[in-house]
């Protein structure tokens, strides 16, 4: 949830996605409120002539004291402890943040109200928990649908499916 800008290779890579994406059917593109995503939205929505809207619903989960560290010193800290977020997903809230199953009522939220065809720029954890959750399968599963760098989700109607774009 951290809103830390791009690097300089961060913004040129951004660049090179945006010219890259081949995506063709989408009246809008739809950002998180991070930088990062209004970035990388901006960009393909100029490139599509296509308006961009910012979308709170779709913000990276709060992790609360946990906010910007990293794995490493959170494990050597805390132990096992980061796997209530899929061992006790209604419960657990990591570093007093939000809970895995708040982060996937507030994406599937959403996707109710989501109207139209659209491209959308948002964080692993609401994307890996709305399509996990679109599939009906237990939270330990949703890291399956968290896309790498370079890589997407397509949710339609009646199916998911990853995509990868190298830029």
């Amino acid at each position: 949830r951290s809103d830390a800008g791009l690097s300089t290779a961060g913004g040129q890579s951004a660049r090179r996605l945006a010219n890259a994406v081949e995506v063709q059917d989408f009246d809008r593109v739809i950002a998180s409120p991070a930088r990062r995503a209004r970035y990388l939205g901006g960009l393909l929505a100029r490139r599509r002539g296509v308006a961009l809207t910012i979308e709170p619903l779709l913000a990276e989960r709060d992790f609360g004291s946990w906010e910007g560290r990293g794995w490493d010193p959170i494990w050597q800290a805390e132990g096992n402890s980061m796997d209530g977020m899929l061992d006790a997903p209604g419960s657990f809230r990591p570093g007093g943040g939000e809970t895995t199953c708040e982060l996937a009522a507030r994406a599937l939220e959403w996707w109710r109200n989501f109207e139209g065809t659209s491209l959308v720029v948002a964080h692993g954890g609401p994307i890996g928990a709305l399509a996990g959750s679109l599939l009906h399968d237990p939270p330990r599963a949703w890291l399956a649908y968290v896309p790498r760098p370079g890589e997407g989700i397509l949710i339609t109607p009646r199916s998911i499916t990853s995509w990868r774009q190298d830029p």
